[in-house]
C-alpha cells in the first residue's frame, strides 16, 4: 500500500483527436496539488492512426486486436520514461461510448501495464460511473476543482476543453470539496476538433488547420449553425456526453462547400456549441480557460472571444499545461481512486451517487476498486 499523503503520480492520455499519447507527474494527495512533474508526447504514426480510426465506433466482441496493440505499446514506451512515480493512472483509448445503452469501451491492458512498468496502475475509470446510472464522462472535473483551487481562484470559472468534442466545467472554487452541491456541473458541449481534422485529412491530407489559417480565409455557410442547433443534443440539460462521431453528419452538412469555407463553418459549428452550452451555467463563470488543441486555433478562440463578455485564455494564463491538463487529471484520480475519494457525482457525469471506481493492478494482483 503506498503511503498516506502527497504522492507522485503519473497519468496518461490518448484523446478522441486520436493525435498520440500525453503522459504527465503529478504530486497530489488526490485533494490538493502540490506540484507538476515533467511531462512528455508520444505521436501516433499515421499508420497508427488509421487503425485507431478504423477503430472507432467497436465494441467488446469487435475486432479491436490491432488497436489494443498500438495502445498497448504507444503507452508502455511512454510511461516507461518516467522517474520516480508511485503510481499510474491509465485510462486507455476510448473507441466507443454509449450512455444509457451499451456503456462505454476503452482499450487497453492495465494489469499488463502494471506488470510491464513495475508501478500499481489504476484504470477503467468510466464503468463504476455508468453503472450506477452516469455518463461516464467528461472525467476531469474533480481535477479542474483542484486546480481552481491551486490558482487560487476566489469566484466561479469555467474550464473548457476543446479535444476531439469540447467539454465544460463550470467549478465555483468556494466549496469545500468536488463532489458538493453546487460546487462542479460538466458537460461535452459538442463536436470540437475532431470534424475539422477528419475533414482537413480528408481533402487536403493533414491532420488539422494550422493556427486557423484555412478557417481565417473561409465564411460560415448561411443557415448552417441554425441547422446545426436543431440536433437534439442541445435540448439535452446536462449532465450529458458524446461519442466522438455523435455529430458525424456535421461533414456531411459542408460537402458542398469550397475547403475553406468547410472548415470555417465546422469552426463557426464547434465554438457555436459552446456558447449554447455557456447558457446552463448556474451563473456565468468570471473566466473561460481553454485547454485542448482547440486553443491553438486563433479563429476558434476569436470566436468565443467576440461572443462572451468575459476573458477567453488558455490554461497557460495561469501557469497550467494545456497540452498535459487531461493526463495530469488522470494522475490524480488514481490517487483519488486508490484512496477511496470520489472521482464523480451527479453534477458531473449525473451518477446516482458520488462514487469512486476503477480497477487496481499491482505487478502480480488485480482488484476492482467501487
Amino acid at each position: 500500500m503506498l503511503k498516506a499523503g502527497r504522492i507522485w503520480a503519473l497519468g496518461a492520455m490518448s484523446g478522441t483527436s486520436l493525435d498520440g499519447v500525453d503522459a504527465a507527474m503529478v504530486e497530489t494527495d488526490g485533494e490538493v496539488i502540490y506540484g507538476f512533474g515533467d511531462s512528455t508526447y508520444r505521436a501516433y504514426s499515421p499508420d497508427e492512426q488509421s487503425v485507431l480510426k478504423a477503430a472507432l465506433g467497436r465494441w467488446p466482441g469487435d475486432d479491436v486486436v490491432a488497436a489494443t496493440r498500438i495502445v498497448q505499446q504507444a503507452h508502455a514506451e511512454v510511461l516507461s520514461g518516467f522517474e520516480g512515480a508511485e503510481l499510474v493512472g491509465f485510462h486507455g483509448q476510448t473507441l466507443a461510448h454509449e450512455p444509457h445503452g451499451r456503456g462505454t469501451h476503452q482499450v487497453g491492458d492495465g494489469a499488463a501495464l502494471a506488470e510491464r512498468l513495475h508501478l500499481p496502475v489504476v484504470w477503467d475509470f468510466r464503468s463504476a460511473d455508468m453503472e450506477l446510472g452516469g455518463e461516464g464522462a467528461p472525467l476531469a472535473p474533480f481535477f479542474h476543482f483542484a486546480c481552481a483551487r491551486w490558482i487560487g481562484a476566489k469566484v466561479p470559472l469555467a474550464f473548457l476543453n476543446l479535444g476531439g468534442v469540447g467539454n465544460l466545467t463550470w467549478v465555483d472554487p468556494r466549496k469545500a470539496r468536488p463532489g458538493d452541491d453546487g460546487a462542479l456541473l460538466a458537460f461535452d458541449t459538442g463536436p470540437a476538433n475532431a470534424p475539422i481534422n477528419d475533414l482537413m485529412m480528408a481533402r487536403r491530407g493533414e491532420g488539422f488547420d494550422r493556427d486557423g489559417m484555412l478557417a481565417r480565409q473561409g465564411k460560415v455557410a448561411q443557415g448552417a449553425l441554425e441547422r446545426f442547433l436543431e440536433h437534439k443534443y442541445f435540448t439535452r440539460i446536462p449532465p450529458k456526453s458524446l461519442d466522438r462521431d455523435s455529430f458525424a453528419d456535421m461533414t456531411e452538412t459542408v460537402s458542398n462547400l469550397e475547403d475553406a469555407d468547410a472548415v470555417a463553418t465546422l469552426t463557426a459549428m464547434s465554438a457555436t456549441a459552446v456558447l449554447k452550452g455557456l447558457e446552463h451555467c448556474p451563473v456565468a463563470p468570471a473566466r473561460l480557460l481553454v485547454t485542448g488543441g482547440g486553443r491553438h486555433n486563433p479563429v476558434l478562440m476569436e470566436m468565443l472571444q467576440t461572443a462572451l463578455d468575459v476573458p477567453v485564455d488558455p490554461v497557460e494564463a495561469v501557469g497550467l499545461d494545456g497540452d498535459m491538463l487531461e493526463a495530469q487529471a488522470f494522475a490524480h484520480l488514481a490517487v483519488r481512486v486508490l484512496r477511496g475519494l470520489p472521482t464523480s457525482c451527479s453534477g458531473t457525469t449525473g451518477v446516482r451517487a458520488a462514487v469512486s471506481g476503477g480497477i487496481l493492478s499491482q505487478p502480480g494482483a488485480t482488484e476492482r476498486i467501487a
